[in-house]
Formats: C-alpha cells, sequence, structure tokens
C-alpha cells in the first residue's frame, strides 16, 4: 500500500514484482555512476589549465568512448530481457480468474467453478468504513489462494481499460474483443490495491481493484459460501 510522500515503489507482494525492484536498482546505480563520472569530466575539463593532445585526437580513447556504452547497454539489456520473459511465463497455474473492465467497475469470474462470479463496484465515500481507503475499496475482492499461481484472463466490454495491481507487478491491457492474460503468484497474505490504468471516460477514477490473498483453507471455505449464496 502506498503511503503519502512515498518516493519508491510499494512493497513486493510476488517474486516477479521482486525482480522488478532489483532490476530498478540495478539501472539506478548504472545511471548514477555514469551521472557522477560525467560531472566529474565535465567539471576536470573546466577546471583543467593544461590540455593534453592525445585526449583531444586519440584513435584509443575513441574506441574506449564506443566501447564502455556498448558494454554498460548490455548490462542493462541482459537482466530487462530475463525479466521479459519471465513476465510471459505461465506454467500450469491453479486458478485462472477472467477480469472483464466496463464502465465503470469490474466484473470477475471465476472459471474453474461453475457459476461463481460477481461485479466489483467502488465503495462510495459516505459508506467507508473506518479505516477504509478512499478511491480504493470495493464492494466484492477479488480472493485468491497465496503461493498459488494464478492466471487471470482481462478483456473490457465497452473502452479500453488497464488492469493494473502495483505491489504485484502487474499491469495489462483490458481491450475489447481481445483475451491478454497474466500470471502472479502472491506470496503473503494480505489486501493489495490497484485502479484501472488507462483513462477511459468520465469515471475513470472510480474502478479500484482489490485482491484479497488468503490461505488456500480460507480460500475454499470462501468459494463454498460465494456458491451457496449465488
Amino acid at each position: 500500500m502506498a503511503h503519502p510522500s512515498q518516493l519508491g515503489f510499494q512493497d513486493a507482494a510476488s517474486p516477479l514484482m521482486e525482480e522488478l525492484l532489483h532490476f530498478h536498482d540495478h539501472a539506478l546505480m548504472i545511471v548514477l555512476l555514469i551521472s557522477v563520472f560525467v560531472l566529474y569530466i565535465i567539471v576536470t575539463m573546466i577546471t583543467a589549465k593544461l590540455t593534453d593532445k592525445l585526449i583531444l585526437d586519440s584513435q584509443e580513447i575513441e574506441i574506449i568512448w564506443t566501447v564502455l556504452p556498448a558494454i554498460v547497454l548490455i548490462m542493462i539489456a541482459l537482466p530487462s530481457l530475463r525479466i521479459l520473459y519471465l513476465m510471459d511465463e505461465i506454467n500450469d497455474p491453479h486458478l485462472t480468474i477472467k477480469a472483464m473492465g466496463h464502465q465503470w467497475y469490474w466484473s470477475y469470474e471465476y472459471t474453474d467453478y461453475d457459476d461463481l462470479g460477481f461485479d466489483s463496484y467502488m465503495i462510495p465515500t459516505q459508506d467507508l468504513a473506518p479505516g477504509q481507503f478512499r478511491l480504493l475499496e470495493a464492494d466484492h475482492r477479488m480472493v485468491i489462494p497465496m503461493e498459488s499461481p494464478i492466471r487471470v484472463l482481462i478483456s473490457a466490454e465497452d473502452v479500453l481499460h488497464s488492469w493494473a495491481v502495483p505491489s504485484l507487478g502487474v499491469k495489462v491491457d483490458a481491450v475489447p474483443g481481445r483475451l491478454n492474460q497474466t500470471t502472479f503468484i502472491v506470496n503473503r497474505p494480505g489486501v493489495f490495491y490497484g485502479q484501472c490504468s488507462e483513462i477511459c471516460g468520465a469515471n475513470h477514477s472510480f474502478m479500484p481493484i482489490v485482491i484479497e490473498a488468503v490461505p488456500l483453507a480460507h480460500f475454499e471455505n470462501w468459494t463454498s459460501l460465494m456458491m451457496e449464496d449465488a
């Protein structure tokens, strides 16, 4: 959960988000080192009173400043490609959920169960209970078992939406007539918040995503209760 004046990312709740955080720190450190090095060269050139002709015209130094940036780009590209392929990897999901975007709410369908689905609307500010978050709470949460591979099929019924949960490292466009998919594993119990991340009309800001990760036994009890109510 983000908090006021937060500068970094939210705490990772999935292995994929942990990988993204590590790559962010890796790339940021490279950028910092390059910035310090360039600043040092600029200050040196401004303050130095002597000029070396070998620096002004040298084949060796041109080779160095051509090869070094290429090495730096490779150091950034290889981890990035690894994470990119990990994000598309889907291995034997334990549960499949279809998320449909509407103007302006989400509907969820648990395709592994008969007749288990519901709509998820934002709770209006005047109806919030103490401790609930404005614009982020939904009347029905997407409940999933923790430590299990979850596949989410995402589409939309009317206009473009985007299903995004920052702490899980997930952001997938919901396109009418097209079925996108993503997968994740939540490695700890908790409630994780997201929002539609594609401008979709007047109430774009009012269609939150709430995921509740619970132990498997609690998830089975929840599905039983939901199917009885249906």
